[in-house]
């Protein structure tokens, strides 16, 4: 459980950085027509050398990665609290992210380049429009919107007060080490966040307006920040943010308590 853990972070490392590089040629007007999500991480592996090889061996680890979560569902988590229900549930949302994650890369890799290359916008126009029909929908998929601005409020929170130190063996680490760290940890958490955030923000705008075209994936939410007042230099800051969480994702492999 420990290696598939640990390489399961070296996976989610790798998934950010590339979205995060993807992200950054987007603000210049670069991207080589690739989507600035985890369909466009995958096609940019898939055109490097090897790149079916390195697809494998990522699929493989974020299954590991659903693995440990799983087994943090059945034995509890690491830590005097770790037994809580709620820390069960937590695992097993994870579990189930991480899972699916795992399967669209396979599927990707083994033929079916609709299933993890798909852009996360016209995902989120689907789903937002099929929510949308159903009775009540307008406030299920209100609720859904809010729910992921406060999950997105909740990360970068947690990162601004720097919760992940009671997950990783920070004594462990040497000075300028846990120094690195702390600037990855927090201004990763907290761009991670502002995107789940503002994801969750067009969720809503699209339930008030009735309108599942006004939902955004991931690509198209980093794509606004580029049509802000700052120009591209709000979505270079949060491409180096996410460059930043997927760095700390593999200082996670080294140093989380597993």
């Amino acid at each position: 459980m420990e290696t598939a853990a640990r390489a399961g972070f070296v996976a989610r490392g790798a998934l950010y950085v590339l979205v995060g590089i993807i992200a950054l040629r987007v603000a210049f007007s670069d991207d080589g027509g690739k989507q600035a999500d985890r369909g466009g991480a995958l096609t940019e592996l898939a055109d490097k050398p090897f790149g079916n090889v390195l697809l494998w061996l990522l699929g493989l680890a974020l299954a590991g990665m659903a693995l440990w979560r799983l087994s943090e569902v059945l034995f509890g988590q690491v830590g005097p609290d770790g037994d809580k229900a709620s820390k069960r549930l937590s695992s097993a949302a994870r579990c189930v992210f991480y899972g699916v994650v795992s399967y669209t890369v396979l599927a990707y890799v083994t033929g079916d380049k609709g299933s993890g290359s798909g852009s996360t916008d016209r995902q989120s126009d689907d789903v937002t429009a099929t929510a949308l029909g159903w009775p009540a929908g307008q406030w299920i998929v209100s609720a859904a919107g809010a729910a992921v601005v406060v999950t997105g409020l909740v990360i970068a929170v947690r990162a601004i007060l720097r919760k992940y130190h009671k997950r990783l063996r920070m004594s462990e680490m040497p000075v300028p080490v846990r120094r690195a760290v702390d600037v990855l940890g927090v201004t990763g958490g907290v761009g991670r966040g502002c995107l789940f955030a503002a994801v969750g923000a067009f969720v809503l705008v699209a339930a008030v307006r009735h309108k599942a075209g006004e939902a955004k994936g991931m690509d198209d939410v980093l794509r606004s920040f580029r049509e802000t007042p700052a120009g591209p230099w709000l979505l270079v800051a949060m491409a180096l943010a996410l460059v930043a969480f997927g760095v700390f994702s593999w200082a996670c492999a080294r140093w989380r308590k597993v």
